[in-house]
């Protein structure tokens, strides 16, 4: 597997995608996981990534226990994708090797991870279906040399 030490991000990264604003209500939201059985999306303002929501994000609003009283389904459909979003993310660049990305798909049990060029602009998405790929790819390649 020596020629996957070698691979970089942008060589398996989907470039097309889908993103959300941080105005976007609840229920819009849960339509948009509906709709695309992603499990979650960047959450760009002005074209620079702010945050990242997942389903977990979407899941966690309706939480409750004896210490917080939920509110009305209403309220909380109404409530923004900025309320609970994850501010605080991992990300990758273009040129960061496949390595380093599954280390932390793992270490973090991520998904998938967003993409950012120098000005916190998305570049794109890296996923684990994408290092499978590229795992499965250089063993192939690997394969045909021996």
């Amino acid at each position: 597997m020596y020629k996957f030490l070698e691979q970089i991000v942008s060589d398996y990264m989907t470039r097309d995608v889908t993103t959300v604003p941080p105005a976007m209500s609840i229920r819009e939201l849960g339509q948009r996981f509906k709709q695309t059985d992603f499990n979650s999306f960047p959450v760009v303002d002005n074209g620079q990534v702010v945050g990242v929501v997942s389903k977990f994000d979407y899941l966690a609003c309706f939480e409750f226990t004896p210490a917080r009283m939920v509110p009305r389904y209403d309220d909380l459909m109404r409530r923004t994708v900025a309320s609970v979003m994850t501010r605080e993310f991992i990300y990758a660049s273009r040129d960061t090797k496949l390595t380093r990305v599954l280390q932390l798909m793992i270490e973090h049990r991520l998904r998938s991870l967003p993409i950012l060029d120098a000005d916190s602009r998305l570049d794109g998405v890296i996923a684990r279906e994408d290092v499978i790929r590229a795992l499965e790819h250089c063993a192939q390649c690997e394969a045909e040399e021996t």
